[in-house]
């Protein structure tokens, strides 16, 4: 269930975790790039991009995100992982990054730019340039969060200056998964799959006033490692991001 309600940072009860930084904060490298795979465990191509997201993830100015695709699965192997919800996705990204066509490995960095997922030069040299980049390019929103054990999670989005509405989504994330196909371009081989997104949901609209939601632990995929919570205009872009640990 998610609730909606005005509230403060300073109203966090006493012994709820939180993170983020102060509030209004913008300018280089004050949050992560958030980096987003696009993957199958169907596809041959993929797993060099999969390990590379493994290595991305170890980061700590990069959210790495994989979100596996369902449209490979006809060629012998079901990604148990893949889900057309993903591949609305990337179709959503593709859409307005003026792409023919959506592929695999396809790594979509900030919401505004993608590479070829196993290009490793290129997407490292697109996360730095996103680092690099001031304000006025990158829009930085903090994200305050706070949480009981095992209990609901409440994120607080700060009033701001915003150039337009930005939805709040929720990732439930599994750190890794160890796979062996038996089927399909893969066949025989032990994957390992990083950072893994079980379910996403969008649990708010924020439109530069002060936003609280308080997300019950049945809303997100039980048994997940860590949530990941971002704040995403309406052309894609990241504006907020932040890892809520499980």
């Amino acid at each position: 269930m998610v609730t909606r309600r005005a509230f403060t940072a300073s109203g966090l009860a006493a012994g709820l975790l939180a993170a983020a930084g102060p509030a209004g904060a913008a300018g280089p490298a004050s949050r992560p790039v958030v980096v987003e795979l696009f993957t199958s465990q169907g596809c041959s191509s993929c797993p060099p991009a999969d390990a590379f997201l493994g290595e991305l993830a170890r980061r700590d100015d990069v959210v790495a995100l994989a979100f596996h695709v369902d449209y490979w699965d006809y060629i012998g192997w079901k990604d148990p992982f893949g889900d057309p919800l993903y591949t609305a996705r990337q179709r959503a990204y593709a859409a307005r990054l003026r792409q023919r066509s959506i592929y695999t490995p396809q790594m979509v960095i900030d919401g505004i730019t993608h590479e070829v997922g196993s290009r490793r030069d290129r997407v490292e040299a697109a996360i730095e340039a996103r680092l690099r980049a001031g304000p006025a390019e990158r829009v930085s929103i903090p994200i305050e969060f706070g949480r009981r054990s095992d209990g609901p999670v409440t994120v607080i989005v700060p009033k701001a200056a915003a150039t337009g509405p930005a939805d709040l989504m929720l990732a439930a994330v599994d750190a890794e998964h160890v796979t062996e196909v038996r089927r399909g371009e893969n066949s025989g081989r032990v994957l390992s799959d990083y950072n893994v997104v079980r379910s996403i949901t969008r649990i708010g609209r924020w439109t530069g006033d002060e936003l609280a939601v308080t997300v019950d632990p049945d809303t997100w995929h039980r048994g997940a490692d860590f949530l990941a919570v971002l704040l995403q205009g309406d052309q894609g872009d990241i504006w907020g991001v932040t890892r809520i640990p499980l």
